[in-house]
């Protein structure tokens, strides 16, 4: 009986071509787009999922709030974990590692001491012993997890970077070769780790024993200071069965009370708090380690834009079969006369619905690997489609399917099996064509889609009119024709530096150069406390900091308001400070504060001048205090301000090939890399293109579904109001008139789904401009450009089919009377 179904389902099928290839395409749409986003939120949320009792397992954080401000810090004081062993109970496990840095050299002499193989710029470096790697769950190929990384100088690399380092060596044989970092620490190879083959934000693949930091000058600064918080000092916990996260975050400040040397001058307060593991992948706010991380905000938003265009793919399948079952009437109209019951003609119809979404999710598996590559900049690069390799995803398609048949083909089957035989062979199944022209079911969902399809496309301009002014806007600083450069920062030699830009301003092709620490407006941040005292009172503020020469201010184009620009200096002797920073002191006139002092480091540093407030950062953060200082001793890097581009387009070319032949001759071992300012700039704002693009993609998938809807929907009203047509047409009407009277129908409809589209896009839209501290207005032009293109669309799918209805010869539609 199944096999019979089955088979006429699959000749019905082909015996309407057309209609079968729209329902394929529309539902193939929806299921590749659901298919996709499936993959993508499934892999975020599997991170860090294969850790033994994970649920217990925590990071320690750091918050301090300073003047009103909160600053989050995914490291803890570096004495923490240490002391935590020693004096609390109630944890299974305490983990602190050290990261080592994103730029580290590692030599590898092999085969040959005295000339070693060079590994450059090395991440992904830990400082950490063997409860770190018991606690991920490493396995272990080679070595002791006891003694591994018990003492000074030894390291344990994962089998991948073992085969990086020593290729053609099994990784047992690699234990006792040595490598070098930074050509001064010399260690010895312990052990091997297995590669993690699970999602996981713990990629580090080497470990140096932490005894090591102790017997080295590698050790930092803060290393037994309490007072000291750095995010490169992080630590992982695992807490026994039933201890509280409260108890241990109370113990926490305890023990940084005992300890911590109290300054009276510091009114900074800080708190320690447990971070799920479950939670480091998706938190912006402490950050994570060299992956990017994921937004859950995001990943549901990308599961709403999955369900409603797998929705319109429904809706439009339900439109496109009732509007095609006037073709099939005879057919359902026969099959009850010769004894088929109701039952067996829905069973029949919802197989052809389940031959039609199988037919459309095979066709989802093939576009799904094209679907990833033209989302490759919004894909990671770990995410793999596997259909046979990933029984989640074959189980997840096999849901899909049977949800989508049901939803899709039971309401169809239900009107298709409902036709009355007699009614039927008479040639009327639409004698009742006054509840059925109504088709109010059919028209509701036709609005869905016209409001699902326009507050994609006001989002979509939405969107793309923030990116358009964030990148746009004068953020108070020049920012085309300028490159920045980073200078080892492992050069103890100071002379290099000053070399390298005498090199560089000697060019043709360069109008000035700054020996700087970062550009106006960067991600990276260094801030320290600053007090100001008038006599009466005293006002102490975090203020970010930023040191250049006499050429900085003149470079970038910063707009000098008040006083006089830096002179050159080893020493910080004077600052030079922003308007933000001025109206904090109190001071709405700046020029008034040239030539007071402020105190940093118990020193007092003159105000020199004021510049006008511009953004340190991208539009998602207001402009907070910040002062410029010269102090040449720590500004490592080279800022580079080019001459016009001539009119081939080369000059630029040639003047970078220059410079990087001056970097060669100052730092002949190390890679030259540069930056063109305006592009790290727009890097600011990529996961808001990523949105815009993803937008853009479902904007069009849901306009072209809800077009095919439209045209089943028109199909049916041409189907039922043939004779209405031909009557009008003998009667005198003119072809343009009864568009006319066919489409206001359907512009009525894409009018009433604009009412109630607008205020759900105006809500989404201003909840999503809430992120950035400075942006673009919600424009009424927006809501008017969704309608009008919404229009556009409409009149386009609906001309073929009612200016071919309205030419139809009014004979043929008469005859039966």
């Amino acid at each position: 009986m199944i096999k019979n179904y089955f088979r006429i389902a699959f000749r019905s099928l082909l015996k309407n071509k057309v209609f079968t290839l729209i329902h394929i395409l529309g539902l193939a749409i929806g299921i590749s787009a659901s298919l996709v986003i499936y993959l993508l939120v499934n892999f975020h949320l599997s991170f860090d999922k294969f850790e033994k009792d994970g649920n217990r397992i925590y990071r320690a954080v750091s918050t301090f709030s300073f003047s009103g401000e909160v600053f989050r810090n995914s490291g803890i004081t570096s004495p923490m974990g240490e002391a935590m062993r020693k004096e609390l109970t109630g944890l299974e496990a305490i983990a602190p590692f050290r990261t080592y840095g994103e730029d580290v050299k590692v030599s590898v002499p092999y085969k040959n001491e005295n000339n070693p193989v060079v590994y450059k710029k090395q991440g992904e470096i830990i400082f950490a012993d063997e409860s770190f790697c018991k606690l991920i769950g490493y396995e272990w190929i080679a070595g002791s997890p006891v003694i591994a990384l018990a003492k000074p100088y030894q390291v344990v690399l994962t089998e991948s970077m073992t085969k990086k380092y020593f290729p053609g060596l099994k990784p047992q044989d690699a234990v006792g070769k040595y490598l070098y970092f930074n050509d001064t620490v010399r260690t010895i190879i312990s052990g091997v780790l297995k590669d993690i083959k699970a999602n996981t934000d713990f990629t580090f693949n080497t470990v140096i024993s932490m005894a090591t930091l102790d017997s080295t000058s590698l050790r930092p600064d803060d290393w037994y200071e309490w007072n000291n918080t750095n995010s490169a000092s992080q630590l992982l916990v695992k807490l026994a069965a039933g201890t509280p996260v409260s108890r241990i975050e109370k113990e926490m400040h305890s023990l940084y009370d005992k300890y911590r040397k109290i300054d009276k001058d510091d009114h900074s307060t800080v708190s320690f708090s447990l971070q799920p593991l479950s939670d480091i992948h998706f938190n912006a706010e402490f950050g994570g380690y060299t992956l990017p991380l994921a937004n859950k905000s995001t990943l549901y938003s990308l599961m709403i834009v999955a369900v409603f265009l797998l929705l319109l793919a429904c809706i439009n399948f339900i439109n496109l079969s009732t509007a095609n079952a006037s073709g099939r009437s005879k057919e359902i109209g026969i099959r009850k006369t010769l004894g088929s019951t109701k039952k067996q003609l829905v069973i029949q119809f919802l197989s052809e619905t389940f031959l039609l979404t199988l037919s459309a999710a095979v066709l989802s598996v093939l576009l799904t690997p094209f679907l990833l590559k033209i989302f490759a900049d919004f894909i990671p690069k770990d995410l793999h489609f596997d259909l046979l390799g990933q029984p989640s995803i074959f189980l997840f398609l096999t849901i899909l399917i049977l949800a989508v048949t049901l939803f899709s083909g039971f309401y169809p089957a239900l009107v298709l099996s409902g036709y009355k035989p007699v009614l039927v062979l008479k040639n009327q199944a639409y004698s009742n064509t006054g509840k059925t022209r109504s088709a109010w079911l059919r028209k509701s969902l036709t609005i869905s889609q016209f409001i699902i399809a326009q507050v994609f496309i006001m989002a979509t301009i939405l969107v793309s009119k923030q990116i358009n002014y964030s990148i746009h806007k004068n953020q108070g600083f020049q920012k085309d024709a300028i490159l920045h450069l980073n200078t080892n920062f492992y050069d103890t030699i100071q002379g290099h530096k000053y070399l390298l830009a005498d090199k560089i301003k000697a060019l043709p092709g360069v109008k000035m150069v700054s020996i700087c620490t970062n550009p106006p407006s960067s991600n990276s941040t260094w801030s320290s406390t600053m007090k100001y005292k008038d006599g009466k009172k005293e006002t102490e503020t975090n203020v970010e900091q930023k040191y250049g020469d006499t050429n900085y201010i003149k470079l970038y184009g910063l707009n000098l308001i008040a006083g006089n620009n830096l002179e050159q200096s080893d020493s910080v002797i004077a600052f030079i400070m922003n308007e933000t920073y001025a109206h904090i002191l109190g001071f709405h006139q700046p020029e008034k504060l040239v030539g007071k002092y402020i105190e940093w480091n118990n020193k007092q540093i003159i105000i020199k001048g004021i510049v006008s407030d511009f953004h340190e950062r991208s539009l998602h953060e207001p402009i907070k205090p910040l002062v410029i200082g010269s102090w040449a001793k720590n500004t490592r890097n080279i800022s580079i301000a080019l001459q016009p581009q001539n009119e081939s387009g080369t000059s630029w070319k040639n003047t970078i090939g220059q410079i990087e032949k001056a970097w060669k001759e100052v730092y002949p071992k190390d890679d030259f890399e540069y930056h063109f300012f305006d592009e790290q700039l727009a890097k600011y704002y990529d996961s808001e293109q990523h949105i815009a693009d993803l937008l853009k993609w479902a904007t069009g998938l849901a306009i072209f579904i809800s077009s095919l809807g439209l045209l089943g929907l028109v199909i049916y009203s041409t189907n039922i109001r043939t004779k209405e047509i031909g009557v009008r047409k003998v009667l005198g009407a003119s072809v343009s008139q009864i568009v006319i009277i066919i489409s206001k129908e359907f512009i009525m409809l894409i009018a009433f789904a604009f009412i109630i589209a607008a205020p759900i896009a105006y809500i989404g839209m201003y909840r999503w401009l809430e992120n950035f501290a400075y942006h673009t207005e919600i424009s009424w032009w927006i809501f008017l450009l969704g309608v009008s293109v919404m229009i556009v669309i409409a009149i386009l799918t609906l001309g073929y089919q009612t200016i071919r209805a309205a030419k139809a010869n009014p004979v043929k539609s008469l005859r039966s009377e």
